[in-house]
């Protein structure tokens, strides 16, 4: 079992990825598909007058303000048109792929977020009207209806809350609760970067290994979304993944490139 996370930035393309699925599913490879959708739902959020805005952290790690609205927005963007078209491209390939979102038959359920501290020009403010959760289960028993079927299933991250609410949460934390629960032998999270990088201008700094009891050194590497990776990561080897594979989802072969330890590997 191998759970595979694509990233939700410009620059991925779904159909190249799709045919080396296809490759490793017709080997008899079970993969469970997760996937974001930041850059697809930032731009409906433009096109239908509500602007996105990101709330950082005082650890720095940045998450979207998700207030209904954009709770609405984001479940078109990432359990609508990205959901269908990777399931599309799946199927075009040859597998039979099921599009899912975590709040179906509660596949991933988590407790919403009571308030989330913010700093906003440089103060630390309370925002309590926001709709995004924190994981705490996972419906291994409808994923494993699936797989033992013969379906890859894709899913996107709006999840269920206690009450049954939809809640957004990161897609790459979803991918690493996932793997910890199916018991994956891999997590890969695939992204429009080759991997951690020391410098983020340079593409040659590529960090190819990381052992995970020094995983907490090389966070001072990452910014922006790799932040969240390397949170997955950590979340996912706690929970007894062997290894997490951080690779490029702009290669021609992408998942087969990341099996071939291509890209940063940690464990």
């Amino acid at each position: 079992m191998i759970v595979l996370k694509i990233g939700g930035a410009r620059g991925i393309v779904p159909s190249a990825l799709a045919e080396d699925v296809a490759l490793h599913v017709h080997r008899g490879q079970q993969l469970v598909l997760c996937h974001g959708g930041s850059a697809e739902t930032t731009e409906l959020a433009h096109a239908l007058g509500h602007p996105p805005k990101f709330l950082t952290s005082a650890s720095g790690h940045q998450s979207r303000y998700t207030d209904r609205e954009t709770l609405e927005i984001f479940m078109m963007a990432v359990a609508g048109k990205i959901n269908k078209t990777v399931v599309e491209a799946l199927q075009t390939a040859g597998v039979n792929a099921v599009g899912l979102s975590g709040l179906d038959g509660r596949l991933v359920e988590a407790s919403r977020k009571k308030a989330i501290k913010a700093i906003v020009d440089g103060k630390t403010k309370v925002i309590r009207d926001d709709w995004s959760g924190k994981i705490e289960r996972v419906n291994t028993s409808l994923l494993n209806l699936l797989v033992d079927q013969g379906y890859t299933p894709v899913i996107s991250p709006v999840v269920s809350g206690r009450q049954g609410e939809a809640l957004n949460v990161d897609a790459d934390r979803v991918a690493a609760a996932i793997a910890v629960s199916m018991r994956a032998e891999r997590l890969v999270l695939l992204s429009n970067v080759s991997g951690l990088l020391q410098d983020v201008n340079e593409p040659e700094s590529l960090i190819r290994s990381i052992p995970r009891h020094a995983l907490y050194e090389y966070m001072q590497y990452a910014r922006g979304r790799m932040k969240k990776k390397m949170l997955a990561a950590e979340e996912a080897l706690a929970g007894g993944m062997r290894e997490v594979i951080i690779s490029d989802a702009r290669s021609a072969s992408p998942l087969s490139a990341a099996l071939e330890r291509k890209g940063t590997v940690i464990g």
